[in-house]
């Protein structure tokens, strides 16, 4: 019973938050965005004290039940294993624990958030890890099987669904992910939980305390029979069938070993000093086989994106590129960028999220998949707040639309090589009718001539850095007007 009531929070959990990364519309964000904000790291970045605490009391209590439950890597690594105890049951033995290793990768998390090294913590955070997995490959298919679902109605003249565009955000992005979604599969298919308790800071933590909780596997040594069944199916090798002994620091509380115990020798009870020896039982599991490339195929189906066209598909739009900037752009609520890099641990969530097309990975090695804005494909919109509302690191502040329209995260700079204007002779004005500050002005390209054509002058006192300007100016493939970023943000 506990193990079937395990697995359907486990289920639902990873279901909950996968959907957070799908959802383009914002909706299940508004319901169930708590799922993201209760993980172990960006609890602890967000200072969010409560949760930080609930956990720990929760793992105390009944020991890593965060690890089989709550955490969506977890929970992956557990249908990973259920497709390799598919292909060959009785796959797993008891393993002393790789302290060493376990020590020197907790270390390197704490160091890395010290020193603001925001790759490593990228790499190594579970949650994050499993957002990257879920943006790179999952949500790129949802939107097309979206798509197809909104076509469908539409020759059918319904229009209750609308077509989003399919792209990829970042291909280190895609790398990353994909390396992490081979090696925790073929890691939990062939050994179980190896990545929790081996690489895992957050399992590392959460296995030290695991070690004094209230509740726990525990094994009645007068009923066992020393078949060693239980040691064969713990897929976390923390069953030592001969000593009659558990490392609770590495127990998830699966309840793998209670449910298949033919002796009924191992309980979930209060721990107490009478038992200390637990004796394995017989988890009796059925085959299972292993997909392995999944994930792949399947993203590579969602690669091509739609090719934008002007009115009557009469010429494809050329895709812009992205300009050279000096600084960095990060979203408006990040307040710097040095208190966005030293928060966020690039779980993507805010890149799921980001209506306008805004948000992407960064390929810069020492903010490596950390979120940054460009207006290539859109703008960040004034009155769009979705961002701050998702992050669950603290990474980005919840923030109001009124404070949105007063937070300067760059300012506009004009490129009079790239003007339309300067380079066609012709009228535009784009960049000066489309600015919601009203930071930009036409003036005269000859100051002596009023009638000469007009070109954008920039007030750089009231520039937000939204990137409307830069977003819908017709040069290409640079704009005529881009934005740079501010390292701290202002109020103006």
């Amino acid at each position: 019973m506990l193990r079937r009531i395990r697995q359907i929070l486990a289920v639902a959990g990873i279901l909950l938050v996968t959907l957070l990364f799908l959802d383009f519309t914002g909706t299940l964000q508004a319901w169930f965005g708590w799922m993201a904000k209760i993980q172990f790291l960006p609890a602890l970045l967000a200072l969010n004290v409560a949760v930080v605490v609930g956990l720990v009391v929760l793992t105390l209590l009944l020991g890593r039940v965060y690890c089989s439950v709550i955490c969506p890597l977890g929970v992956m690594q557990d249908v990973f294993g259920w497709f390799g105890k598919k292909a060959r049951k009785n796959r797993y033995k008891y393993s002393k624990a790789i302290t060493w290793l376990r020590v020197t990768m907790l270390i390197v998390m704490v160091a890395a958030l010290l020193a603001g090294a925001a790759a490593i913590v990228a790499l190594l955070a579970p949650y994050s890890a499993y957002g990257r997995i879920a943006q790179s490959f999952f949500a790129p298919v949802w939107a097309w099987c979206n798509n197809l679902l909104a076509m469908w109605a539409e020759s059918r003249g319904s229009y209750e669904f609308y077509t989003v565009d399919v792209w990829l955000r970042g291909w280190v992005t895609l790398a990353v992910a994909a390396l992490t979604l081979i090696v925790l599969g073929v890691l939990a298919w062939r050994n179980g939980r190896t990545y929790c308790n081996t690489i895992c800071p957050v399992g590392t933590v959460l296995g030290f305390l695991s070690r004094f909780s209230l509740f726990r596997p525990v094994i009645d040594t007068s009923k066992c029979n020393g078949c060693g069944l239980c040691a064969r199916n713990c897929k976390a090798a923390c069953i030592n069938s001969k000593a009659h002994s558990i490392d609770y620091s590495r127990c998830v509380a699966c309840m793998d070993c209670i449910d298949k115990c033919h002796q009924h020798a191992i309980s979930y009870t209060y721990r107490h000093k009478s038992v200390r020896k637990e004796s394995a039982a017989p988890v009796d599991s059925a085959r299972r086989t292993f997909l392995t490339t999944a994930a792949v195929a399947t993203a590579a189906a969602a690669v091509k994106a739609q090719e934008k066209i002007v009115d009557g598909g009469l010429a494809v739009i050329e895709d812009k590129k992205v300009p050279e900037r000096a600084t960095r752009i990060v979203p408006p609520g990040a307040k710097s960028l040095r208190h966005f890099s030293q928060h966020c641990t690039a779980c993507q969530l805010c890149v799921s999220e980001c209506p306008n097309g805004v948000l992407r990975p960064s390929t810069d090695l020492k903010t490596l998949m950390q979120p940054e804005s460009s207006y290539e494909r859109g703008y960040c919109r004034p009155e769009c707040t979705r961002c701050s509302e998702v992050c669950p690191a603290g990474a980005i502040v919840r923030i109001t639309k009124e404070e949105k329209s007063s937070i300067q995260i760059g300012h506009a700079v004009w490129v009079m090589a790239n003007c339309v204007p300067v380079t066609d002779g012709v009228e535009c004005g784009n960049c000066a009718r489309h600015c919601p500050a009203g930071a930009i002005t036409m003036v005269p390209m000859d100051a002596a001539d009023a009638s000469s054509l007009k070109i954008p002058a920039v007030n750089v006192e009231r520039c937000i850095g939204c990137g409307a300007c830069e977003n819908l100016c017709p040069a290409r493939p640079f704009s005529a007007i881009y934005v740079e970023g501010n390292e701290r943000h202002r109020i103006i």
